[in-house]
């Protein structure tokens, strides 16, 4: 029988949705075989409704309970277009992996939000809906993140030592020895300080191929001071999010400081690629081969300081291997519904710190 999946997700950088048509059949030849692909991005305000509900404010059960539908409705658009793509209706897929938004991540207190309304996506959509992967894992004493290096281990390992490199909104590590034990952890920002300084100063988006960063010069004692954030010293198992990583975070390490906006963004590309370096060297130290996803792997003046930090290693995108930069997060997450449904752990303790293996995602029948 066919094990044919989507995945949807959708990241920090409240950008819009991820959806894939995935086959994980034996017969087709690969661990996980791509037939469709969709992106929807979000309706403007429904972005700046998640952004807000990234902190306190008033009315907040209501607001996230109208922002979950809104949220669920593009999941489900993205799943039916994709669907569509691929040629297939929804009755031809198992289930589908939907990760939710995340609004809060807390594990230091044992709980994490990822806003979503799992029924509301299987009704719309007409498919069974595996969510919440993250809450078990957390229940076992672990961070709940990042729960991709199991999935990059199947897609990735080999005889080579290479770490995948996850520019996100939040950065992230996935370590694939050779042999041995796979780890992994966020290191820091990704995107979301570079997309937001760039949306405060220039009004769109992202900064288009890092074009405004090449046009800075990084600033010594800005990124020094930027480096001094105790998370990035912490010992693995690590995982961090909006809750740290924020404008107020970012204007405070700027005050008193007058410096040129394009310098800054400079600055911020420059600490998303020494941080990740920084936790290559330190826990990864055998690697000899990178591979990079993530919407930052389309920026070409990260990539550029990226491969700078990261020598003498190899340094390339998933694309390399046949997988699309923008595609592996939501091809993470139809394998992880997958493993659920066959009652297969999802987690990797190593990476987490849970206390154990354990089988993630609640389970919404179609």
């Amino acid at each position: 029988m066919r094990q044919v999946y989507a995945g949807v997700m959708s990241g920090t950088s409240l950008d819009g949705v991820d959806a894939v048509i995935a086959d994980f059949s034996p017969a087709a030849g690969k661990p996980c075989l791509l037939l469709a692909a969709a992106q929807v991005p979000f309706a403007r305000d429904l972005s700046a409704d998640l952004l807000a509900l990234q902190r306190p404010g008033i009315d907040e059960l209501a607001r996230a309970g109208r922002a979950a539908n809104a949220l669920a409705d593009t999941y489900a658009d993205a799943i039916n277009m994709a669907l569509g793509r691929a040629g297939l209706a929804a009755a031809d897929i198992v289930a589908a992996g939907v990760h939710g938004q995340t609004l809060r991540h807390r594990p230091d207190e044992g709980w994490t939000l990822q806003l979503n309304n799992p029924a509301r996506v299987a009704e719309k959509a007409g498919v069974a809906v595996v969510a919440d992967f993250r809450s078990r894992d957390v229940a076992a004493g672990g961070e709940g993140a990042p729960l991709v290096p199991a999935f990059h281990a199947a897609l990735f390992g080999g005889n080579a030592h290479r770490v995948i490199v996850n520019l996100g909104g939040i950065a992230n590590i996935t370590d694939l020895p050779a042999q041995g034990e796979v780890r992994g952890f966020d290191t820091g920002p990704g995107n979301i300080l570079l997309d937001l300084w760039h949306a405060r100063h220039r009004g769109a988006a992202y900064d288009r191929d890092g074009a405004w960063a090449r046009a800075g010069r990084v600033d010594g004692s800005l990124l020094t001071a930027l480096l001094a954030e105790p998370f990035f010293a912490r010992t693995p198992p690590k995982s961090t999010g909006r809750d740290l990583f924020h404008g107020d975070w970012l204007d405070a390490k700027l005050a008193g400081r007058a410096i040129a906006p394009a310098d800054v963004q400079a600055t911020l590309v420059a600490l998303t690629a020494r941080t990740v370096a920084d936790a290559v060297a330190l826990h990864c130290a055998l690697a000899t081969e990178i591979l990079v996803c993530g919407g930052g792997a389309k920026n070409a003046a990260l990539m550029g300081a990226l491969t700078a930090a990261l020598a003498p290693r190899s340094v390339a995108t998933t694309a390399a291997h046949g997988v699309a930069v923008e595609h592996v997060e939501a091809l993470a997450f139809a394998w992880l519904a997958r493993e659920a449904l066959a009652g297969r752990p999802g987690n990797l303790p190593a990476v987490t710190g849970a206390r154990g293996l354990r089988v993630l995602g609640a389970i919404y029948p179609r």
